[in-house]
């Protein structure tokens, strides 16, 4: 039994390994990580070689969320050739979604609830997106640290000040995913610790405990919702952060 509302976030060994001082271990998150590829990957195979001209509802939902990140999330936020990019979006929006969705359940862990995640996740995107744009423009990929129309007097000051803005959209990537979903995972927690608190007090209590069991059903979901929402986010920004390079806006 958990006690503490952060001992579900616990990383620890399931398969120890060790290469020239490395260590390689399995570990709970490295297993829901791939249990998470593994379903997306036989989720979208099988829908993709069983595909009618009369879908079934299994592959209206793959249809659905293929025009969703299309439509709504690439074609709306990158302006020019973003159809190139739809595979990476798609993979990196199903990977969070599917990370978060599997975190619900009862036992497993949120591999999106630990910074390292995501940081990770964030920092090879946003390595991507600098590799396109100076592949894109070359050198001329640096003006966008300094606005346009603004006199180069005071590049000294704005270069550094729109660099360090510009690094940290990493880091907002990064917190944005991991502190939604900590935060919730942990009020759930804390609110199933009170009812059963209270259930074990018995007398009036334990009557009284079906009131957070009410909130704990409204809250999950809402965190349901939030699995999804924050997929979407952090697809939404890194096809911004995309079209700020291929078009140096």
């Amino acid at each position: 039994m958990l006690f503490s509302p952060l001992e579900q976030f616990a990383i620890f060994k399931l398969i120890p390994i060790s290469f020239f001082g490395l260590d390689l271990s399995i570990t709970n998150s490295t297993l829901f990580a791939g249990i998470s590829c593994l379903i997306s990957f036989i989720f979208f195979n099988f829908i993709c070689s069983n595909s009618k001209l009369v879908p079934s509802l299994w592959q209206v939902i793959a249809e659905s969320l293929f025009e969703f990140v299309f439509y709504n999330v690439l074609s709306e936020n990158i302006k020019k050739g973003g159809s190139a990019y739809f595979p990476i979006i798609l993979t990196i929006f199903i990977y969070i979604l599917s990370c978060n969705l599997i975190g619900m359940i009862p036992y497993s862990f949120t591999v999106t609830s630990h910074i390292v995640i995501t940081l990770g996740l964030a920092i090879v995107a946003f390595v991507g997106i600098n590799i396109i744009g100076l592949s894109i423009h070359g050198f001329h990929f640096f003006s966008l640290f300094l606005p346009g129309g603004a006199p180069l007097a005071l590049a000294p000051l704005l270069i550094p000040i729109e660099l360090v803005s510009y690094s940290f959209r990493v880091v907002s990537l990064a917190l944005r995913l991991f502190a939604n979903m900590m935060s919730g995972h942990c009020l759930l927690k804390i609110l199933a610790g009170f009812a059963w608190t209270m259930l074990s007090a018995g007398g009036i209590l334990s009557l009284v405990h079906l009131l957070p069991l009410v909130v704990i059903f409204a809250i999950v979901g809402l965190e349901l919702s939030i699995a999804f929402l924050q997929a979407y986010v952090f697809s939404v920004l890194l096809c911004i952060y995309l079209n700020d390079a291929i078009s140096l806006h």
